[in-house]
């Protein structure tokens, strides 16, 4: 009798320490932020002038779905993007940049990716470069 109540008492711990574990995504504490400035780049490939990326989009993704994004944000006056209230996890984020290279106008893609490793952590991204060629 003791070992069966021993042995669902295990169970039952076992069953809520593994059903708290929340993986990449929205719902915790911690939070990605980032800065997005524009280079102007003329044709020799010099570059002219630098300023903050207003309004520019910035996309994340939760840990390795890699079909589509999960959410975005706006860069805002200065640059600045914030993801919020994440968990901790794996993440991609991207944005778009203009391509000299590609064809039919298309941009190229930038990708950053970094990992949340405590529950409160606030990551603080380098400063993110993307082209604007003139």
């Amino acid at each position: 009798m003791k070992y069966l109540i021993y042995s669902i008492l295990s169970l039952l711990i076992l069953t809520s320490v593994f059903s708290c574990t929340k993986s990449a995504g929205t719902g915790g504490q911690a939070t990605i932020r980032g800065k997005i400035i524009v280079d102007n780049i003329n044709i020799l490939g010099d570059t002219l002038a630098s300023y903050d990326a207003q309004d520019h989009d910035v996309f994340i993704i939760y840990g390795n779905n890699n079909n589509t994004h999960n959410d975005d944000a706006k860069t805002s006056y200065d640059g600045t993007f914030e993801f919020n209230f994440l968990n901790v996890g794996d993440y991609t984020l991207f944005t778009y940049s203009d391509c000299a290279n590609c064809s039919n106008g298309e941009d190229s893609v930038v990708i950053i990716s970094t990992t949340i490793e405590n529950r409160d952590e606030v990551i603080e991204l380098e400063e993110i470069h993307i082209a604007n060629f003139i």
